[in-house]
């Protein structure tokens, strides 16, 4: 391939990627995105149309000047993306077109990663058959973006916690070779923070650090309007800082992590105990209900305002706040996001973690962190793994 073939192929991608985030653009936004000229932006985006990827739809606000058309990605282009977010428990699937509209519902997996039984091949048969039951051709389908748990080293395609391989494939190489798909791995909490800062309360922010309250407590960087992953890609283990006071054994192996006073797991296991003791509360009756999971009856019970309930999640978010502000003292964030499926339970995290903050952090530097509630909620992770393959694909 010539020189000049790949670097329109790139640039192609390139513009692509732009819709996909931002929607809309002009062609001379497009230039100053691609830090292209006007002219080759113009062709390439000629050549886009003439394929069917993108419209030209209506122009942009009167400025004062000649109004500019204004061009977007094609939401009826056949082109689609799988994206799937696993926890430790629980796997969610699902395919966006590249207008980030959903096509199919939601699928879901029970899949314990915990367990040493749990085998890769249940998760290649579960995004194998909602392929095959979606009715999408596989030739129109660009790639399987997957988040999930564990020290995920995204640029090697490697998960160091879970899902091992044993006949020498990366965990991306493998997947992608079972599935006949091209796809790409990162770690949830990374993926998180990615989705705030395209789509969500990080949008335009240099730096935010973005609080993944789910099993775990997990911490996406944005540093520099970029994700930071440090050296081996590994950065953001907040939840492992030795900040407990209590001796319960974390899921590392070691005590004292954060982790376990702040997860929603823990949250709920403490629910469980001080129903098993006592305490009178409507989760009594919430867990009996097998078909969700405690931590889901949990956040129910908070929603609804459970007294007993909202002290747990009230002592959790305290700890919480103690971790986020030794953070705040290290990295001066403009703001902090908080994300995730705890997400939803926000509103009364919000004092605890601001009471928290106010106690051990000065001042004047706690005053210039903002702390938001993402808006994302449960979808946070699905949109990022699908912009996974966006970051990749060059849309051949």
């Amino acid at each position: 391939m010539s020189v000049i073939i790949e670097k329109g192929q790139r640039l192609r991608a390139d513009i692509i990627k732009h819709l996909y985030y931002k929607k809309a653009l002009s062609l001379t936004d497009l230039s100053k995105l691609t830090k292209k000229s006007l002219p080759l932006v113009t062709s390439i985006v000629n050549g886009l149309i003439a394929e069917g990827y993108i419209l030209e739809q209506g122009l942009a606000p009167s400025t004062g000047g000649r109004r500019p058309s204004m061009y977007l990605l094609n939401a009826d282009h056949q082109k689609y993306i799988v994206a799937v977010a696993m926890d430790q428990l629980i796997t969610r699937l699902t395919i966006y077109n590249l207008s980030r509209n959903v096509v199919i519902p939601m699928q879901y997996l029970e899949f314990d990663m915990s367990d040493e039984n749990s085998d890769v091949s249940a998760l290649i048969d579960f995004i194998n058959r909602s392929i095959d039951e979606s009715g999408i051709n596989r030739k129109n389908i660009v790639g399987v973006g997957i988040g999930m748990p564990g020290f995920v080293n995204a640029e090697l395609g490697v998960n160091l916690s879970y899902l091992p391989v044993k006949n020498g494939d990366t965990l991306r190489e493998y997947l992608s070779k079972k599935i006949k798909l091209p796809v790409s791995i990162d770690n949830d909490s990374s993926l998180i923070a990615l989705a705030e800062l395209n789509f969500g309360e990080a949008i335009d922010l240099k730096d935010a650090m973005v609080v993944n309250i789910g099993w775990g407590t997990g911490l996406g960087m944005i540093m520099d309007g970029k994700l930071y992953r440090g050296s081996s890609g590994y950065a953001g283990e907040f939840s492992h800082i030795p900040l407990s006071d209590s001796n319960n054994l974390c899921s590392c192996g070691r005590r004292g992590c954060l982790e376990v006073d702040t997860s929603l797991l823990v949250m709920a296991e403490k629910a469980e105990k001080a129903l098993a003791e006592g305490s009178e509360s409507n989760m009594k009756e919430l867990f009996k209900d097998k078909s969700k999971h405690p931590r889901d009856h949990f956040l129910d019970a908070v929603i609804a305002q459970d007294p007993l309930a909202i002290s747990i999640l009230s002592k959790a978010g305290f700890q919480l706040g103690k971790g986020l502000a030794t953070l705040i003292h290290i990295l001066n964030p403009e703001c902090i996001v908080l994300s995730g499926r705890g997400a939803k339970a926000g509103q009364m995290l919000l004092p605890s973690i601001q009471q928290a903050i106010n106690q051990f952090c000065i001042p004047r530097i706690a005053g210039q962190t903002t702390i938001k509630l993402s808006t994302l909620t449960d979808e946070a992770e699905l949109l990022a793994a699908a912009s996974l393959i966006v970051e990749h694909s060059q849309f051949e």
